[in-house]
């Protein structure tokens, strides 16, 4: 099992992709720790697993006690991982200054508090030449951008800096910090968007809208959480000892492609 005898925190874990995570973290020997809002999260009646933190990632006293009671517990953290995350389909003009903020909030701000506080747990993990890893989560749209997702791509390449800078102040001390930028995921989110005012909203029915977004993929197909699970176990894991201050893309292809002609 590759992550035996190591302790794992992760925030958004009752949302599809934090669940997967939680799941494949589990059987690979981990302990636990599943923070979000609530037990059911994004996905009510689903199996809950791992030790739940209720957790308000915009919380700074959430925070502070989430790391007290690991460090309580397990007494380090030698795993991080940032997936809590929020999506508004807007442009700029249509978007709020509440909704910029609380989109800076949950995104940014969320995985300023969680690295913030855990740091002196992942020091307590990091020794004998053993690294403890942070997984933050960017996105493709932190490269390039969709329509109508404004403030979503401001935060994730706020979230691309911070982990680039996050990994030249903390690798000295063992402490290595990735993000994954994932694409279309087949998570909540993604039905969201696919129902909602994004490319849902043009009459379209949600199958014909599947289709077309597996379509403009390479691989012809959209991510499963359990696609992104296991980079982010890799990550997580001594195998990658030598991996930090990257943004690991994972999207089918989708991004290495030029906009395809429309005949």
């Amino acid at each position: 099992m590759r992550l035996a005898g190591k302790t794992a925190l992760i925030t958004g874990a009752r949302g599809g992709i934090g669940r997967a995570i939680v799941a494949r973290f589990l059987r690979e020997g981990a302990d636990v720790y599943a923070a979000d809002l609530s037990e059911d999260g994004s996905l009510p009646g689903q199996v809950s697993e791992g030790r739940f933190i209720k957790l308000d990632v915009t919380c700074e006293a959430d925070a502070i006690a989430a790391m007290a009671r690991v460090g309580d517990e397990a007494g380090k953290l030698d795993i991080l991982v940032n997936a809590a995350g929020i999506e508004i389909e807007k442009t700029i003009e249509e978007t709020s200054l509440e909704e910029w903020n609380r989109s800076f909030a949950v995104n940014v701000t969320g995985t300023f508090l969680a690295c913030k506080y855990a740091l002196p747990l992942l020091r307590a993990a990091a020794k004998d030449g053993i690294t403890s890893s942070v997984i933050n989560f960017g996105s493709y749209d932190g490269f390039i951008a969709d329509p109508g997702l404004a403030a979503y791509c401001a935060t994730k390449g706020a979230v691309h800096a911070l982990t680039r800078a996050m990994a030249c102040d903390h690798g000295p001390e063992g402490i290595r910090v990735n993000a994954i930028c994932p694409g279309y995921i087949d998570t909540p989110m993604m039905q969201s968007f696919l129902t909602g005012d994004g490319v849902g909203g043009d009459g379209k029915s949600v199958e014909t809208m599947k289709q077309a977004m597996r379509d403009v993929h390479p691989m012809r197909t959209y991510g499963t959480p359990e696609d992104i699970a296991n980079l982010v176990t890799w990550l997580a894991s001594d195998e990658a000892r030598y991996a930090a201050g990257q943004l690991w893309v994972l999207d089918g292809g989708l991004s290495a492609q030029v906009q395809q002609m429309k005949l």
